[in-house]
């Protein structure tokens, strides 16, 4: 099955700039496709310097619902919004006071990657952070996902300064440009090796899970297979092992994969009712499970079904006390306006649509003009029969 390998080099333009980001992709360039993705043939997407968030998620999300496995090459800057303190990655127009609207949110990529098949995902990082992110990364990791094996490093700010070179992300490349892509870990190894002089900061790393074949459905809790260390100071990002357990999820995505869309959710559904029971309908454990049946739904090709469901947990959060802008309550709005946009049946997005508007007047999000759309949208319907 042919891969896809996607090529991200962002940074912010003039005197904000950490990294020259966008130097790497003619090394990355001149390696064959099929190298670069690890398989027979790839497809390759490559993005340089991008201005727009919206531009770079609607490429990620293409990317991510590619069949076969996925590479993922980021080389940039971190920065974190001022408002809630959640990591970005710097793009072109990205000024400190405007990272909340102009960055990349590094939870987005996360979401995006999440339900792609276990074992499929690779993503390869060479970030640079900068003072405020430095510090912030001493107490906090940087969550890529569950599912996906993240190597790479998070170079700290410049003793002086000066635009640094993606050396990690260069070494790879130039690894790479031999023709033979060996396993992800040796890769890595060897990349760090090669520019152990510098001292790579943060490395990361951390073990995905076995390739099951079929779209896994988000972990209830955090991933405790996450390791990243640090070097030269005390590591918060330790690796932590455990111990197989049982996937519960892993019945769910086994009717998925055979089309049993209607088993999928029943198993989801007793989940969830267990998780209500133990936990209360506002808990995570419990919202956990309404999300999986949000996504099963959307699996199952039920637009109505899905936008209705995202809608509930956003609702839910919001009564549990999370804030207008809490990441969990933005992405649970922005997946029931998209889902929105896939109902075909013009009497049911009337229906639906104005308990989405009211939603969006509570969450306008981070797209800017997302409750206008809907009532223009809301507007354009009435005319229609």
């Amino acid at each position: 099955m042919p891969g896809t390998a996607l090529l991200l080099a962002a940074a912010p333009a003039g005197k904000g700039c950490l990294v020259d980001a966008a130097s790497v992709l003619p090394v990355l360039a001149a390696v064959p496709p099929a190298v670069l993705s690890g398989t027979d043939t790839a497809n390759v997407v490559e993005l340089a310097d991008p201005l727009e968030p919206q531009a770079v998620l609607t490429r990620l999300r293409a990317a991510a619902g590619a069949p076969g496995p996925l590479t993922v090459f980021v080389t940039g800057q971190l920065q974190l919004d001022r408002r809630q303190r959640l990591p970005h990655l710097a793009l072109a127009r990205t000024t400190p006071s405007t990272v909340r609207y102009t960055g990349l949110p590094w939870h987005w990529l996360k979401e995006e990657l999440r339900l792609r098949p276990a074992g499929s995902t690779t993503l390869f990082a060479d970030l640079h952070a900068d003072a405020e992110t430095w510090e912030w990364l001493a107490a906090n990791r940087l969550d890529s996902g569950h599912n996906n094996a993240v190597y790479g490093r998070i170079a700290p700010p410049a003793a002086r300064r000066a635009v640094a070179v993606p050396t990690y992300m260069k070494a790879v490349a130039t690894i790479l440009r031999s023709g033979w892509r060996p396993p992800v870990e040796q890769l890595h190894q060897q990349a760090l090796a090669r520019i152990a002089e510098e001292g790579p900061g943060i490395v990361l790393t951390a073990v995905r899970q076995p390739a099951v074949g079929v779209p896994p459905v988000p972990a209830a809790r955090p991933d405790p297979h996450a390791a990243i260390t640090a070097a030269a100071r005390p590591d918060p990002h330790a690796a932590i092992t455990a111990a197989a357990r049982p996937d519960p999820h892993a019945a769910i995505t086994a009717a998925v994969q055979a089309g049993r869309h209607p088993d999928a959710d029943s198993l989801a559904a007793g989940h969830e009712r267990a998780a209500v029971q133990a936990h209360g309908a506002g808990s995570e454990q419990a919202l956990h499970w309404a999300e999986v049946r949000a996504d099963l739904a959307m699996l199952a090709g039920d637009p109505v079904r899905s936008c209705r469901a995202w809608m509930l947990v956003a609702l839910a959060r919001l009564s549990a006390g999370q804030g207008v802008d809490a990441p969990a309550v933005e992405a649970a709005v922005d997946r029931a306006h998209h889902q929105w946009g896939q109902i075909r049946d013009v009497e049911e997005a009337r229906r639906t649509g104005p308990a989405l508007a009211d939603l969006r007047a509570r969450v306008p999000g981070r797209r800017q003009g997302a409750l206008d759309h809907v009532q223009r949208q809301l507007r354009q319907l009435q005319t229609q029969s």
